[in-house]
């Protein structure tokens, strides 16, 4: 079987995509895959350092508002990216075809489509992104993670499979102790781990800053991922404050072992990153991007926050109410125990296998 899977732009595509082509691979063993991505976005590295070939496409977003005279070029960057993608997709000659989401997703399911492929979509968030709704139409089937999904797609064709998720992340075995351990912090102290992805959240970070002489005072011990961006800013602010207790690091290797060092996680609420809250069923206090496409970020954490499995901060409010929100939260072991609780039983776990197992029938159709 051949398989062409395509979308990215953020860890929140990439990771689901390269789970799903494992999926397929540990199945189907022969299995061959080709993914198209976009030039210059974080794919064209992570696809590869995974083991997996990857073409790049011209493709980028659209800026707002729409009439924004650049966008001339955009959408002949978007027409030479699905020539481009027919181009490949003939060459290649896949069975099937899977988008995850990103610029690139578009214009490669496009030229699959307008030469017989079929192709499954992965729908991340619980507010359907503008390329896959598009793409909706002519899909065999779309998997998704959260319910009322059908006010975005054809109902006859919607499948609650839920994230893809790193392997490693629900394999850990690491007990709590152990964990804190590893990042060299005090086993027995209550702990929160701080992320707003690989480049950082900047309202997130500025909360933490402001916070600090707050969390010294209530005892609590931070695991600070302030993101690669301007990092050295975060630590001179932390070394300037002489904090004992919370501990910047630009970046985190080992995600698995840091949720498990956590009482409580603060984080952004990208699929992904719910997702695995979910799934390694974590207190959480969530803060969306409110610049996320089609604001689906507060989507994603209101399908926790209504239920009571997460903390919602809006971005506005975060350098008022974040800390405290936490402090609190951390002194209410039962509210802690009760979030967990809630979290994990929303989380859809095996889904990349399910996906995997869907995208194998679709194939088999065409054949």
């Amino acid at each position: 079987m051949k398989v062409i899977v395509s979308g990215g732009g953020t860890g929140g595509h990439i990771f689901p995509a390269v789970s799903i082509a494992n999926a397929i691979k540990k199945a189907l063993p022969d299995t061959e895959f080709l993914f198209i991505g976009a030039n210059g976005r974080m794919e064209m590295e992570k696809v590869p350092a995974e083991g997996y070939n990857i073409i790049g496409l011209p493709v980028r977003g659209f800026l707002r508002p729409l009439y924004h005279p650049k966008n001339i070029m955009v959408l002949l960057d978007l027409l030479r990216s699905t020539f481009m993608a027919k181009k490949i997709i003939k060459e290649f000659n896949p069975d099937i075809a899977v988008g995850v989401g990103g610029y690139a997703s578009a214009a490669a399911l496009k030229a699959a489509c307008s030469l017989g492929v079929p192709y499954v979509l992965q729908e991340q968030n619980g507010f359907a992104g503008v390329t896959n709704q598009k793409l909706a139409k002519h899909a065999r089937k779309i998997c998704v993670a959260y319910p009322n999904m059908e006010r975005f797609f054809p109902a006859d064709r919607i499948v609650m499979t839920g994230n893809p998720v790193r392997q490693s992340l629900l394999e850990c075995e690491a007990t709590v102790a152990e964990a804190r351990q590893a990042f060299g912090l005090d086993p027995d102290r209550p702990t929160i781990f701080v992320t707003g992805g690989s480049l950082g959240a900047r309202s997130i970070n500025e909360s933490i800053a402001d916070g600090i002489e707050l969390l010294e005072s209530a005892g609590i011990q931070v695991l600070w991922q302030t993101g690669k961006a301007d990092g050295d800013k975060w630590n001179d602010i932390a070394a300037a404050k002489q904090t004992k207790l919370v501990h910047p690091t630009s970046f985190v290797t080992d995600m698995a072992k840091a949720y498990r060092a956590a009482d409580v996680v603060i984080s952004r609420s990208g699929a992904g990153a719910v997702n695995e809250i979910c799934l390694i069923g974590k207190a959480s206090i969530l803060v969306p991007l409110p610049t996320a496409a089609e604001d689906h970020q507060t989507a994603n954490a209101k399908a926790l926050s209504t239920k009571d499995a997460a903390i919602l901060v809006a971005n506005s409010e975060a350098k008022q109410k974040l800390v405290t929100e936490a402090i609190n939260l951390i002194a209410n072991k039962d509210r802690i125990k009760a979030m967990e609780e809630k979290a994990k039983a929303m989380g859809l776990f095996g889904a990349a296998d399910t996906i995997a197992k869907i995208v194998i029938e679709e194939a088999k159709k065409k054949k």
